[in-house]
């Protein structure tokens, strides 16, 4: 009896060292399996790397082309900015040319044409005033060129002195008190009285009156 419980107890020391040493073996296993991991294609690794690339290839491009399209932007600008300048300055350059060449010409006219003067009796006229009585009294001083002859001149004015002053009073008498106040409204007269005297003196010729001056104008 002894011996059957000594083989019965060494049956189960050696059954439970089997269980012992298969358990370990089984663990080992299953963590084995558990850390395998499927292999990397190397093709679609490739692919990802190539992708990525064209993509900054991509955008590296079209950021230098946004750069590149303000810069030409900013130089056509800056281009245009400078032939407007060029020309404005051209322009300015070209007109004070002709300005000055008119000036010298004028000048040299001037120095080159002689003149000679003849007063004109003074003319006194009612201005148009209603309800008061207002009068203008105005002596004339006539700038005639050299080119018509002085003696000639003067008897053609002592001739044609009685048209002369009825249409100077005519026209002084529909003036106005506003009419013949300030530097603008004196020029005009002076500028209607030259075209006006020409007309009768030298109908059919050259205008030989080339100013009209005021030797006195009072408004009384």
């Amino acid at each position: 009896m002894a011996k059957e419980k000594d083989v019965k107890k060494q049956k189960k020391a050696d059954s439970a060292k089997e269980k012992s040493t298969e358990k370990p073996t089984e663990k080992t296993e299953k963590k084995d399996g558990d850390t395998k991991k499927a292999p990397v294609n190397p093709l679609m690794h490739w692919v990802i790397v190539i992708v990525i690339t064209i993509l900054f290839a991509g955008a590296g491009v079209g950021f230098g082309l946004i750069l590149t399209n303000m810069s030409v932007a900013k130089t056509t600008k800056k281009i245009q900015q400078q032939q407007k300048d060029t020309k404005q300055t051209e322009d300015l350059t070209t007109e004070a040319a002709v300005e000055a060449k008119i000036n010298e010409i004028t000048q040299t006219k001037n120095l080159n044409e002689k003149y000679w003067y003849c007063d004109i009796d003074p003319v006194v006229a009612n201005l148009d005033v209603p309800g008061v009585t207002r009068y203008v009294r105005a002596t004339l001083t006539l700038k005639i060129s050299s080119n018509m002859n002085e003696e000639k001149g003067l008897l053609i004015l002592e001739e044609k002195k009685p048209l002369l002053t009825n249409w100077l009073t005519i026209y002084l008498a529909s003036l106005n008190l506003d009419d013949v106040r300030g530097h603008r409204n004196l020029k005009r007269i002076q500028s209607q009285i030259l075209d006006a005297f020409n007309e009768k003196l030298f109908p059919d010729a050259k205008s030989h009156i080339k100013e009209v001056l005021f030797k006195e104008f009072a408004i009384q």
